[in-house]
């Protein structure tokens, strides 16, 4: 095992990927793609650790961060920048934080991640406090952006948690709660965007919403704090207010323009107005 890493290991099943047929190379990848379904499948007890200490944390008045580079910062930042549209929360509350700053979004900026100070620096920017939560994201657990911040959250006395593809790793050992899908050698030795980076986007659509949910987001399966800012979340809204108000179309707009768009608000009118049997 290449640095003894599990992140850095060779798969044999791909040792001759050069001289491999297109498709034989596509089923390839769509096998080791279960791997990473099947490896998350396995840590779901601790995600679910997680969410409790997330949702808490949010519900507190608190913040959550994903922290990490590369692959898994950009994963990191991707999943926060979806939960304002979503289900309505500010921005400020759930944030990513990506080593080399908003530019490594769009261009490798791979020295960053080598840096610990600045992992600690960036939190220290966003005023990190006691009630927030840091979730530290790297495949191998080694990337030192991460272990700065993960190590400033622990001296400040915030919650931590980690993502990683390696359970003996030293960001796996230095959080509360370590989230470690054993997801193997990578199609292409070393590249944790593959089988890594799929396991970690799992985690993390799965941690956000299951927190976004115990935090009253949803009602049944919708998502009753949607932010109606584009024609298509403007219908969706529309079409909640509908079914969940057992009201037509006509009245459902009504209702939200009454509420400048507010889902939860024109629910709450709704429901009022059929308790008073006003409708």
């Amino acid at each position: 095992m290449a640095d003894g890493r599990p992140t850095e290991a060779s798969l044999p099943d791909s040792r001759a990927l050069d001289e491999m047929a297109p498709e034989e190379i596509l089923r390839l990848i769509h096998a080791e793609d279960a791997v990473a379904h099947a490896a998350v499948g396995q840590v779901l007890p601790r995600m679910a650790e997680a969410v409790e200490v997330l949702a808490c944390s949010l519900a507190g008045g608190g913040r959550w961060f994903n922290v990490g580079a590369g692959t898994s910062g950009r994963l990191g930042v991707l999943d926060a920048s979806e939960i304002p549209p979503t289900y309505g929360l500010p921005a400020r509350v759930v944030q990513g934080v990506i080593a080399g700053g908003d530019r490594a979004l769009r261009v490798a900026v791979e020295d960053a991640e080598d840096d610990a100070m600045a992992g600690a620096l960036a939190l220290e920017e966003r005023g990190l406090t006691l009630g927030d939560v840091v979730l530290g994201i790297s495949a191998s657990g080694t990337t030192p952006f991460v272990l700065g911040a993960i190590d400033a959250a622990t001296k400040l006395g915030a919650r931590t948690i980690g993502l990683s593809c390696d359970p003996d790793s030293p960001l796996a050992e230095s959080v509360e709660i370590s989230i470690a899908p054993r997801v193997g050698p990578e199609v292409v030795a070393g590249s944790t965007r593959m089988k890594g980076g799929l396991a970690q986007k799992m985690i993390l659509s799965a941690l956000s919403t299951t927190v976004m949910v115990r935090l009253g987001r949803v009602r049944g399966h919708h998502m009753t704090h949607v932010s109606p800012v584009s024609s298509k979340l403007r219908g969706r809204a529309v079409r909640i207010v509908m079914e969940l108000a057992a009201v037509d179309r006509e009245r459902a707009r009504e209702v939200l323009r009454m509420t400048e768009g507010s889902v939860e608000m024109a629910l709450e009118i709704l429901d009022a107005e059929r308790e008073a049997g006003c409708r």
